[in-house]
């Protein structure tokens, strides 16, 4: 009798990792607003990455930035029934709170699910791209540009064996890499996203340039480590030290006459530019030169490179019908766009007065808000999500 009591438990954990929940053993139950902490008792390292990803803080109640953009904007994330100005199902639901975008409700502390934002159901359930285009014009985004399951979780598995194994354990799990492993599985959100207007604000797919070569966003922002696992704490935007990942900055200067020349030289090493996602994410450089104590004696700017360098500012501008900036929401056209295009090297040019000068220092800074954004929403958003983020620095001595 122990004998068989300890034969069962040597199965039952070697079947654990494959085991099903009982949400998986009846294909015909709708798993549309399962929790994640169901699939983190078997998945706890992966569950434990997703959990401090934005995708997990990606909704209204959640991520401070978009929250404050939704309540202006939209309304309560808290009320039912919101509707757009234009008496529409707020389209931004569909990518930062799937579960309540499938289920049409806008009150997303209805259920847990609803409030997870990107949980495991959300993508695990996906079944085929459609693309981001409607067939008669306009885009449909998030679930709109999805089939999905309500039933069978989506594996990136690549054979039937794989599959089968899992099936034998009474999990309904399909095998789909097609999906699962290519970008597909990440542009129904991050392909483009249009105002009102029709104006471009989120624009990472149409701005990829791949410059003959070949890769995924699972490439680089949810890579495989050497045991298999597939990190799902998604960095991007939000982590400073991804961003900087992306970025090479290097200065050179030299003397002539009475004047230091200096180059600060910026290369992207991105296939997407160099920042990509929100529209009023930024970046700038601040270079100053120094004497031999350490005191400054130069700088280019007096402020910020956005009123006084803006050859050093690098965002995209979105502008109203007076051709004067304005809010993502209200924009009708595009003003400019100064950010590094895919794979891109920008050379700075400075002339800077040489007397007493003995070192130039270069500091890139990446911003997820322009300044007027801050000043106008300041006392609505944390300190962490307005202060600039250092992501390179560079310095050459004479």
């Amino acid at each position: 009798m122990k004998l068989r009591i300890f034969t069962l438990l040597c199965i039952s954990l070697i079947a654990a990792p494959f085991a099903t929940t009982s949400f998986a053993a009846d294909p015909h139950k709708d798993i549309t607003n399962l929790t994640s902490d169901k699939c983190g008792k078997c998945h706890e390292e992966i569950y434990d990455q997703w959990k401090g990803s934005m995708h997990a803080q990606s909704t209204a109640l959640k991520d401070p930035i978009h929250g404050t953009f939704y309540s202006a904007v939209v309304g309560d994330p808290k009320a039912e029934g919101v509707k757009t100005g234009k008496g529409k199902y707020p389209v931004c639901l569909q990518c930062h709170a799937p579960a309540a975008a499938k289920a049409g409700s806008t009150k997303l502390d209805a259920k847990p699910a609803y409030n997870e934002g990107v949980n495991c159901i959300s993508c695990h359930t996906l079944t085929k791209f459609k693309g981001t285009k409607k067939p008669g014009g306009g885009l449909q985004l998030g679930m709109q540009a999805y089939e999905y399951s309500k039933s069978a979780l989506q594996g990136p598995m690549g054979t039937v064996k794989d599959r089968d194994h899992l099936k034998k354990y009474g999990q309904d799990v399909a095998s789909n890499a097609g999906l699962m492993r290519t970008s597909d599985l990440c542009m129904g959100c991050h392909d483009q996203r249009n105002n009102g207007n029709e104006i471009s604000l989120c624009q990472t797919g149409s701005e990829v340039d791949m410059a003959g070569g070949s890769t995924t966003c699972q490439t680089c922002h949810m890579p495989t480590t050497d045991d298999g696992i597939t990190n799902h704490a998604m960095m991007g935007g939000h982590m400073a030290k991804m961003v900087a990942r992306g970025l090479v900055l290097t200065i050179k200067a030299s003397k002539a006459g009475d004047k230091v020349k200096a180059v600060v030289k910026l290369q992207n090493l991105l296939p997407h530019a160099f920042p990509t996602g929100a529209p009023f994410r930024n970046f700038y450089v601040m270079i100053d030169a120094f004497d031999k104590d350490g005191k400054k004696l130069w700088s280019n700017t007096k402020s910020h490179p956005m009123k006084d360098d803006k050859k050093a500012m690098f965002m995209y501008t979105l502008g109203d019908e007076n051709h004067k900036p304005t809010s993502p929401p209200k924009a009708t056209q595009v003003l400019g766009d100064t950010r590094l295009k895919p794979n891109e090297t920008r050379e700075l040019l400075y002339e800077i007065a040489s007397a007493g000068v003995v070192s130039i220092k270069a500091t890139a800074y990446y911003d997820l808000l322009l300044n007027p954004i801050k000043k106008k929403f300041g006392d609505k958003l944390p300190a962490d999500v307005k202060q600039p983020k250092v992501i390179a620095r560079a310095d050459v001595t004479l």
